[in-house]
């Protein structure tokens, strides 16, 4: 899960703006004008635009480079304020140019109802000397980087030369190149692997109604011939679809949540999926996640960050299977969605006849593997086959029913076969859990799993602890007068 990602280092260079609130209630008209009176309780203040994605980002564990512009005023001098305590947020790549005026919107609320908005900002284009210098701070930080993100709010830093720059410099790093754009069109963002529009600005890209699936499939594809890559369009409350280069189509679902506002919310989508990125995750992953921080954004007032925790424990309710017992075609769904979001898979199996200590033990120690554990239980042929007659001594429901009650096990299938081989590779985990009285090479499925990057777990296991020498002491322990008397009911 996402408490477990080793998230890198981002470069992110775009508009960053000022955001500040000014709370209170109204309760009458001014007799001077039919305007409500305000009655003032508090301001506050927070990072937005660019800088709003950049602490986003270092809310989910990255580290980042801010590349931006800024004024030589108090608008600057706050801004670097609210960006202090993000200690992994690197602001020297932040340009000052005395010419330019550190853009800042002030939102005025009464309650949680927004009045309105306040936007100071003089958009002069930038200078020669200012705009070599982004580049120069760009081009540093990009060579430091392992995603580059543009985050463009249309207020002049992101002209022509600095995108063109900014792009190519991570193409020839290698890294993947993100913007959320604003122009008409996105032929100046040409280069970059995913664009991050809404609704309204792939429809005016695409020159086209987005009312229908097939309509969204068309623009996205009009959109991505005018910059080459990818498409993430988001939807509000209808999710997102990612459609790729190659046609194919992927759609995440909108969570099902209170919005309270939804300024900044696709700030922290474009800092979750970078984020998620620069962990090694694929794009599928990182928008099945970037939809759930979505989610928790839009239930907060005002532009805000999501923590890793709070995420961490979104994607937690959304994939809690509880045990259950599911036929393989199931199975392969669920740990698909898991896989979807960031989801460690754990899989070890076995025939766990008469549950003991040392089962308890191995599947304790499993389970510590990653963050799903599936386990895989020989059917009673199966056991039959390799135990001999009077195995097993419960049927495989009883069994089933007995180990995905335990709090370890996230999901239990069955499986007829000798050996797990197959289901392994249907299910493809990331791990294979076998005891320490097993050699590495000894693992079924041990190499399959090895073959796409996963490992072999060996663990410790409790001595003397057997299915079989229970059965064996029982009958052992058993009177012949009880054995007969058994017999002669059965």
């Amino acid at each position: 899960m996402i408490e477990n990602f080793t998230f890198g280092r981002l470069c992110i260079i775009g508009d960053v703006l000022l955001d500040q609130y000014v709370f209170g209630s109204v309760n009458r008209i001014s007799p001077e004008a039919p305007v409500p009176v305000l009655l003032h309780s508090q301001r506050s203040a927070v990072p937005g635009g660019a800088a709003n994605v950049a602490v986003n980002a270092a809310a989910l564990g990255c580290t980042v480079d801010l590349i931006g512009v800024i004024g030589r005023d108090d608008a600057a001098d706050k801004l670097r304020d609210v960006l202090a305590p993000w200690s992994t947020v690197e602001l020297s790549g932040l340009v000052e140019d005395p010419d330019w005026t550190t853009i800042t919107k002030t939102r005025v609320l009464s309650g949680r109802q927004q009045i309105v908005r306040i936007d100071e900002e003089r958009l002069d284009p930038l200078s020669d000397k200012t705009t070599a210098r982004l580049i120069d701070a760009a081009k540093a930080a990009i060579a430091k980087a392992d995603v580059l993100v543009c985050s463009d709010y249309a207020k002049g830093v992101l002209s022509d030369a600095v995108l063109q720059a900014a792009i190519e410099a991570g193409r020839q790093k290698g890294i993947p190149v993100i913007v959320d754009p604003k122009r008409k069109t996105f032929e100046a963002y040409r280069g970059a692997d995913l664009v991050t529009p809404n609704r309204i600005e792939l429809s005016h890209a695409a020159n086209l109604p987005l009312r229908t699936e097939s309509e969204i499939e068309q623009a996205a594809r009009i959109a991505s011939g005018q910059f080459g890559g990818d498409v993430l369009v988001t939807r509000s409350e209808e999710g997102m679809t990612l459609w790729r280069k190659d046609g194919a189509l992927t759609h995440a679902p909108a969570r099902k949540q209170e919005v309270s506002d939804v300024s900044g919310a696709g700030d922290t989508v474009l800092a979750t999926v970078a984020s998620v990125l620069s962990a090694g995750q694929s794009l599928e992953t990182a928008i099945v996640i970037a939809t759930a921080a979505a989610a928790i954004s839009v239930s907060k007032l005002g532009t805000a960050t999501v923590s890793r925790a709070e995420l961490s424990q979104e994607l937690r309710r959304e994939i809690d299977e509880a045990g259950n017992l599911a036929s393989i075609e199931d199975a392969q769904n669920i740990v698909e969605n898991w896989r979807r979001h960031g989801a460690r898979i754990v899989f070890t199996n076995g025939c766990f006849d008469l549950v003991h200590p040392g089962h308890i033990g191995l599947l304790h120690a499993a389970a510590k593997e990653g963050d799903k554990l599936i386990v895989a239980l020989n059917t009673d042929r199966s056991v039959k086959r390799l135990k001999g007659e009077g195995r097993p001594i419960q049927d495989e429901i009883a069994r089933a029913t007995v180990i995905g009650a335990l709090r370890d096990v996230d999901l239990v299938v069955l499986f007829d076969e000798e050996t797990p081989l197959e289901i392994i590779k249907k299910l493809r985990p990331h791990v294979i859990v076998k005891g320490a009285d097993y050699r590495e090479d000894q693992v079924v499925g041990g190499d399959f799993v090895k073959g796409y990057g996963g490992r072999v777990a060996l663990v410790k296991i409790m001595e003397g602890r057997s299915t079989t020498s229970l059965v064996e002491k029982a009958t052992r322990s058993t009177p012949d007068s009880q054995k007969k008397s058994s017999t002669n009911a059965s």
